[in-house]
């Protein structure tokens, strides 16, 4: 969207597509909105439009009550940039600012702390601290709408520095204390609202928003088909899934929960944490993993218009490309996978999980353990899998570059360097590296022609490889409608 104009339109259109990419001020009321916010459309001269939350925030205007536009899908934009600033979004996201600090955040980036302020500030309004700032704000809103802990403790799980700090912003963003931010309604049934209302199943609830149609039940399906014992299920009839798996995280362990049936806009989650601080980089990563963040119109637009895709589109709107919760699980997993099918793999996996993850301390059902760490496997025999001893190197090969920096994997990493970096290691193939690098890194521009499924699926829509130029930037939406029209043909219709 690229005029102040076109950005008036859609605020006066109440168009939901636009919520997170961009957001509007209003200088008579001193409060800053979603595009879809239900309020009465204001003057245009009274409006000022602001690419994040914390530039407007920054610029005097707090959160509007109303329409909770704290609460709306991360821009897909900053999801899908490879460049600085995309990087940057990504890591301050998972919460490397609260953790590390911003020379971290530069030091991760490879970049001077001075530089990547500037970039921010001329691309999205706010620098560092304050973006980490805004998520911080976020966080607390949320613990103190589903807990009962003292605002004391939600201030530094929040990642606050003093109570002081914490009150103030609070008072800044919401205008309103911290009591009377927990008093305030969560969410009710509006789809405005980013917390669902406690009901005493433990936990926090979390409303997960997302733009647009989204077709879970091909996300739940592919992650269901790969569930590794120990550490996923999944329970319910297809429709009303429940999937649920184990987190490492930076400051404990936790367990995920999501429904798989949708609300208006968001997908139900409920996170169980060891650490609260560690809320924020859970929440991210189940973002992630569920790719949340995505412009489903964008892709239909481009995809649409080729003749092969196009039936593929229509019939399943809102087709998402699954991301990783664990990174470093993700690359274990996608080395199996270049060697094995996807049933093997999941028993390889299995093995792995319960010869080298760590034991929770509470289990949870069927959730006993977390996928082992790379320094877990890197000194590891791997006895216990029974693969060629070349795959067992291999494995012991990622996990130990994993472990001592040499590949690095995370929200803020150089996807074409971390691809260069992979194919180095022995035994790392072409279509390993594709998969770290369009499920771990998100990269939605990767084409798996090494896959059989998508090959099968091309075949059968009549696209060939060469056609894969008009599918830019979002081949890797292109190979999960291709994989998912295999998967259709295979099962047949589902009731």
């Amino acid at each position: 969207m690229a005029s102040d104009d076109s950005r008036y339109e859609a605020v006066g259109s109440r168009d939901a597509r636009f919520d997170g990419e961009f957001f509007f001020a209003v200088s008579t009321t001193g409060i800053y909105c979603r595009p879809s916010c239900p309020a009465t459309t204001p003057k245009r001269h009274n409006v000022t439009f602001f690419p994040t939350a914390a530039a407007a925030q920054g610029g005097g205007f707090r959160a509007c009550r109303r329409c909770r536009p704290d609460a709306v899908p991360g821009s897909a934009d900053w999801n899908a940039r490879a460049d600085l600033v995309g990087r940057a979004m990504r890591l301050i996201g998972d919460g490397v600012v609260d953790r590390e600090g911003v020379a971290g955040l530069a030091a991760r980036l490879g970049y001077s702390a001075r530089q990547v302020q500037r970039q921010l500030n001329a691309e999205v309004g706010a620098g560092p601290i304050a973006l980490a700032r805004a998520q911080r704000a976020h966080t607390a809103r949320v613990l103190l709408q589903t807990t009962t802990l003292q605002a004391a403790e939600i201030a530094f799980a929040a990642g606050f520095a003093s109570v002081r700090q914490f009150n103030d912003t609070v008072r800044k963003i919401y205008a309103l204390t911290p009591g009377q931010l927990r008093a305030a309604p969560p969410g009710g049934s509006s789809r405005f609202g980013s917390v669902a209302t406690a009901d005493g199943a433990g936990g926090v609830p979390l409303r997960l928003a997302h733009r647009g149609p989204y077709a879970a039940a091909e996300i739940f399906d592919h992650l269901g088909a790969r569930a590794l014992a120990g550490i996923e299920e999944m329970a319910g009839a297809r429709g009303s899934r429940t999937y649920r798996r184990t987190l490492r995280l930076p400051h404990g362990t936790g367990i995920a929960e999501v429904g798989e049936r949708t609300g208006d806009g968001w997908l139900e989650c409920r996170l169980h944490l060891g650490d609260l601080r560690d809320l924020t980089t859970a929440t991210q990563r189940m973002r992630r993993l569920f790719d949340l963040d995505a412009d489903p119109h964008a892709v239909a637009e481009r995809l649409g218009a080729d003749p092969a895709l196009a039936p593929l589109v229509a019939r399943t709107p809102g087709l998402r490309a699954p991301g990783a919760a664990d990174v470093h699980e993700l690359a274990v997993r996608a080395v199996l996978g270049q060697q094995v099918p996807v049933a093997a793999g999941r028993r390889l996996g299995s093995a792995l999980v319960q010869a080298y993850g760590a034991a929770l301390q509470v289990p949870s059902s069927t959730l006993t353990r977390t996928f082992p760490g790379p320094g877990d496997l890197a000194g590891a025999g791997l006895e216990e899998l029974a693969i060629p001893d070349a795959l067992r190197g291999t494995l012991r090969s990622v996990a130990a570059a994993l472990a001592d920096g040499r590949v690095r994997l995370d929200p803020g990493a150089d996807r074409d360097q971390a691809e260069k970096e992979l194919l180095s290691l022995p035994g790392v193939g072409p279509r390993a590296a594709a998969c770290i690098r369009m499920r771990a890194l998100g990269d939605p521009d990767v084409l798996l022609t090494g896959d059989a499924a998508v090959l099968a699926g091309m075949r059968h829509a009549g696209a060939e490889p060469v056609d894969a130029g008009a599918w830019r930037p979002w081949r890797t939406y292109a190979t999960h409608h291709f994989c998912n029209a295999a998967a259709e043909r295979r099962r047949g219709p589902v009731a």
